[in-house]
Formats: structure tokens, sequence, C-alpha cells
């Protein structure tokens, strides 16, 4: 799946920064994941999906191999991955941020 570059028709909401993007203004767009503000899409670290701070990147151990344009904005940091009960807390987490998902897991 690739993001593409559209102006656009409606008002949407980015994916990244959560802010609003207006209708005209130019965005990505990828079917099935939403829109984001093309200055999100140069953001060269992640969050971390329990705490909000950074995943800390630059120290994964993945990093050789993870292209952030490309991978999940789901991802987890050190300090919350060592955390106990830490599926669940994760799994709550991405319900908390994604209700349309409605996951009953």
């Amino acid at each position: 799946m690739s993001w593409r570059t559209i102006p656009m028709k409606f008002p949407g909401t980015c994916i990244v920064c959560k802010k609003k993007i207006e209708i005209n203004e130019i965005a990505l767009w990828a079917k099935g994941l939403g829109v984001k503000h093309q200055a999100c899409a140069e953001i060269n670290e992640l969050k971390c999906m329990i705490c909000g701070g950074p995943a800390g990147c630059k120290e994964c151990e993945f990093a050789e191999d993870c292209d952030i344009a490309k991978v999940s904005q789901i991802c987890i940091c050190k300090k919350c991955s060592e955390m106990k009960d830490v599926f669940e807390t994760y799994r709550k987490s991405v319900i908390k941020h994604f209700p349309i998902l409605n996951l009953k897991i």
C-alpha cells in the first residue's frame, strides 16, 4: 500500500498529528489508513502507542530494517515494552486511539 498525494475534497483529520486538514489542502492518503499532512509524513521518529512519547527509533533493534514512511504508526517504546502486562496495556491503547476499528479482542 502506498501513500498518494491528493487535494482534499472534504475536511479530514491527520492520523499523525490529529489536526484538521482543510478542503483543497494537499495531503497524503492511503486506502484503509486515512490521510496525513505532507509535513507529518516527514517525521523521523514514531510515537509510542502507550505513553505518546518518542518510540526511540534511533535506538530500536529494527532501525536498520525499518522504513518509517512505510511502517505502522502503532509502535511502542523500550520503556513501555518492559511493563508488566504490556500486551493488555497496548491493546487497550490501540482500542482507545482507534475506536473506529471496533475491536472486541
